[in-house]
């Protein structure tokens, strides 16, 4: 019996986003719309809209719905907002926040990744998103700050660089601290020097490639 994927992620969205207080209803839309089952590796199909993070290569994975949800929902992304988004993934979140915001640059440090999410976001025939790929804890910068940074990996302390390509009146949403209880924060960048933090809710998320590097230069 083939599976029918709009009822399925219709059920997501109702039965494991809504509940966990994602109630705007432009996060629920993008989330609804936008075809998770095309992004995740055709091995795992059918667990598109289980409620667990989803395996990647190269040892990456695809956020929890209900993270994915938060995440957005956090942001409250303007229609003419830009996003940079730090780990691209499979491209889903890519394609999410294209929805919401004005345009998303996204980078992943894995050519592997970038090349597939690339491919979905082109079959989607979504325009508003560029791909790269680089290290952007290790030499990799965008051309610009942007209004919205979000970083899909975890980080044990929050990188000041990130927080650089913020724009005044932007927000960075990141995943920190020591596994497995770390804390999804929203930083909102009040003035050039001034910061608001947010602690969202608890969670657990592998760190960004290279994340553990800077604890070595500690004494």
């Amino acid at each position: 019996m083939s599976m029918n994927f709009d009822q399925a992620r219709s059920n997501m969205v109702q039965q494991q986003i809504r509940p966990w207080e994602v109630t705007d209803h432009r996060v629920l839309a993008a989330l609804e719309s936008t075809q998770r089952e095309d992004f995740v590796p055709a091995r795992y199909r059918k667990l598109a809209f289980a409620d667990l993070a989803i395996p990647l290569d190269e040892g990456q994975q695809m956020m929890r719905p209900v993270i994915e949800g938060r995440l957005l929902q956090a942001l409250d992304l303007k229609a003419d907002e830009t996003v940079l988004e730090i780990g691209t993934g499979s491209g889903f979140l890519s394609a999410c926040l294209a929805k919401l915001g004005k345009s998303v640059c996204t980078v992943d440090i894995y050519p592997s990744l970038s090349e597939m999410a690339c491919k979905n976001l082109k079959n989607k025939k979504i325009k508003n998103i560029e791909c790269f790929t680089g290290d952007a804890l290790n030499g990799w910068m965008p051309e610009q700050a942007h209004d919205v940074v979000v970083v899909t990996g975890g980080v044990r302390d929050i990188p000041k660089v990130f927080m650089e390509w913020v724009n005044p009146g932007g927000r960075l949403f990141i995943i920190s601290g020591e596994s497995p209880a770390m804390e999804a924060r929203l930083l909102k960048r009040l003035t050039i020097s001034n910061w608001e933090e947010q602690n969202l809710f608890e969670t657990d998320l592998p760190l960004l490639v290279n994340a553990e590097r800077a604890v070595e230069f500690e004494f």
